[in-house]
């Protein structure tokens, strides 16, 4: 059976596609290897054939045109891929903060890390000039019904420092009556959870 051009430029967007919303699949460094070197294959089949058809020999056009169009669907695939992990490692720069879980950090190629730090530096230099201290946009995602929340640790994280310099020591199941603001960070990480 015959290789049909595109085939792995179109299993990219589909492996996306299959992924749930909210998570990052493995970079597929091997299959978009894979594709830049079809679209190479079919540059370089592109131009023989144009000087062969400057040279006087007719006939060519059309394989011509349909590479070109194959070189045009695998740009398009592999620039919606990588644009779509971008959207992706953005919304979860929002989600978790900047410390992203281990899981979906081994995930990330090595421009999507750069890219990541980049993006998180550029946020927090924002935050920073808005109003006289700042304004932490990460805080209330989801419009606070009170100030102050229950929430449980789920793991054994260490002192925690609230804003008025209290120091409470977060063990697993161990229960805390703080500030929604001082904690939604920690809840976005599961460090904590939200007794409801």
């Amino acid at each position: 059976m015959a290789k049909m051009f595109g085939e792995k430029a179109l299993e990219l967007i589909r492996e996306l596609h299959r992924s749930n919303e909210g998570t990052l699949p493995p970079f597929n460094d091997d299959c978009l290897r894979q594709v830049l070197e079809e679209m190479r294959a079919l540059y370089e089949q592109n131009q023989t054939d144009v000087s062969s058809t400057v040279a006087g020999e007719e006939g060519l056009f059309s394989g011509v045109q349909l590479r070109h169009a194959s070189l045009e669907r695998d740009k398009r695939c592999i620039l919606a891929y990588l644009h779509n992990r971008i959207q992706r490692i953005r919304c979860m720069r929002w989600e978790f903060g900047s410390v992203l879980p281990q899981d979906i950090k081994s995930n990330m190629s090595e421009q999507e890390g750069q890219w990541f730090a980049k993006y998180s530096k550029s946020l927090a230099k924002y935050m920073r000039s808005l109003g006289d201290e700042g304004l932490d946009l990460m805080q209330d995602m989801q419009p606070p019904k009170s100030l102050y929340i229950e929430v449980r640790c789920l793991v054994d994280h260490g002192e925690f420092e609230t804003e008025d310099g209290t120091i409470i020591l977060l063990k697993k199941n161990s229960q805390h009556f703080l500030r929604r603001s001082q904690c939604e960070h920690l809840i976005r990480q599961g460090i904590l959870e939200h007794i409801l």
